[in-house]
Formats: C-alpha cells, sequence, structure tokens
C-alpha cells in the first residue's frame, strides 16, 4: 500500500504544479483555476490517506491502551457559571445585557377588558 500512495503522492503533486504554473499565467482563466481547484483536491485526498496509513502504522508499533470513555455534558449536569446560566455558553455582551435588563424592568401590559 505504501508504494500505492508514494506514486499517488507524487503524481499529484507533479500535476498541482502544473496545473498551478498554468494557473499563474492566467489567473483569469476560469479552466486554468478549475484545474488547479482539482489538483489541490486530489492532492488533499493523498495526504489524507497518508495520514491514515501514519497512524494506522503508529497503533500498531504501539500497545493498545484502554480509552477512557469520555464524560458526556448531560452527564455532567447544567453547572451555573458566572460566565452565563449554561457552563456551555459564554456571557451576554454589554450591550445584550443592558437590552435584557431593559426587558425585565418593563411593566406587564394591562389587560383593560379582562374580569378581575
Amino acid at each position: 500500500m505504501t508504494d500505492e500512495i508514494k506514486q499517488r503522492l507524487q503524481s499529484s503533486a507533479e500535476k498541482c504544479v502544473s496545473a498551478y504554473e498554468g494557473w499563474s499565467k492566467d489567473k483569469k482563466n476560469p479552466q486554468a483555476r478549475e484545474t488547479l481547484q482539482e489538483a489541490v483536491h486530489e492532492l488533499r485526498k493523498v495526504a489524507s490517506r497518508l495520514e491514515i496509513e501514519l497512524v494506522s502504522s503508529e497503533r500498531s508499533s504501539t500497545p493498545q491502551k484502554p480509552m477512557k470513555a469520555p464524560s458526556h455534558s448531560s452527564a455532567k449536569g447544567r453547572q451555573q457559571t458566572p460566565e452565563g446560566k449554561d457552563g456551555n455558553k459564554s456571557a451576554p455582551s454589554e450591550e445584550k445585557q443592558k437590552s435584557l435588563d431593559k426587558l425585565k424592568k418593563k411593566p406587564a401590559p394591562k389587560d383593560d377588558g379582562g374580569e378581575e
């Protein structure tokens, strides 16, 4: 598999350089731009494949350690923080806080036609 990755990496890098040279000569040419974008995309795909190969080879060479399950935010419960009501939200801006304060101070509208 590594020879295949090496071949793809060399090929896509050459195509990317060639497409870049074509685009740099005529940056307003939409075909040259599209060709370069496709070449860059292919290069990214090869780089991603290479990263996967790197990680998998790293895993096979090191002993497996049991992974601790991540704690979920709902398991922790909602925590009151100085930043906001929810631990996941940040504090409102000063302007927003002033607007909220104004809304809190407004008296409730009176119902003129109802029974009391």
